[in-house]
């Protein structure tokens, strides 16, 4: 049995990706965008991994006047591009070096971050603390929206779900569509795709309600199992390394 979840922890995070690894990793993935976005908001009232919303946000303030509106969307962005460009550095760090951790790498360094933050974010007590709660939270979400575009070939997004909820429709409308000229290529949807989008759209509105829930029940120290989880989920690969380089 060990033997077995260790293949797998080796294959889920791993440098040789399939469909399947694919979607299981995004599933993790999804539901932790999920949680992490209704904590931010319910500490906060800011959604961290919604770039459109802090953009118009900035924008509008900009405008209307809202020094602190326009402060926290700033950084937001910063820190989520910030962590965009980290996730690029650290998987070509690691594809250059041929490990098996260059995925599981970033993973890692998203689970230490969310750790902390869980462990110690309600001991913050600087009165601008949201700044900091903010900036955590977007470089983590640009880090995992980086990873999970490396590993599905741009084909998979997780912290936000405008382009999954129109992929869906897209999939319905040709699910709907009726082929009144037979001589002609028929439209023909893709059940997979459909079920597979749904399923992470369901993960991250999952993930929202138990993050928000849990943050109102134990505060920031909801994400510590998930952050514990995902630090699992993508070690193997790097002890691997490990091994490989002693030996």
């Amino acid at each position: 049995m060990w033997l077995t979840l260790r293949r797998y922890l080796l294959s889920v995070a791993g440098p040789l990706r399939t469909r399947r690894r694919n979607l299981q990793l995004a599933s993790l993935l999804a539901f932790t965008a999920g949680v992490l976005n209704s904590v931010g908001f319910v500490a906060v009232a800011v959604y961290t991994s919604h770039m459109t919303g802090l953009t118009a946000g900035v924008a509008d303030h900009l405008v209307r006047g809202g020094r602190d509106v326009v402060l926290v969307g700033v950084l937001g962005l910063a820190t989520f591009l910030a962590g965009a460009a980290s996730c690029a550095v650290v998987f070509n760090w690691g594809r250059r070096r041929d490990l098996r951790s260059r995925y599981a790498n970033v993973l890692i360094i998203e689970a230490v971050l969310v750790l902390l933050f869980g462990l110690l974010a309600d001991r913050l007590t600087w009165g601008h603390r949201e700044l900091v709660f903010v900036a955590v939270l977007c470089f983590t979400m640009g880090m995992q929206n980086a990873v999970i575009t490396k590993i599905s070939g741009a084909q998979i997004r997780t912290t936000h779900v405008t382009g999954m909820v129109t992929d869906i429709g897209i999939e319905l409308g040709k699910l709907a569509y009726l082929h009144r000229s037979h001589h002609l290529d028929p439209v023909v949807a893709d059940p997979r795709k459909l079920a597979m989008l749904s399923m992470l759209v369901g993960l991250f509105f999952g993930g929202g309600v138990l993050g928000a829930a849990g943050y109102l029940e134990f505060g920031f120290a909801v994400v510590v199992p998930l952050a514990l989880l995902l630090l699992a989920t993508a070690s193997a690969p790097l002890l691997a390394d490990v091994r490989a380089y002693r030996n």
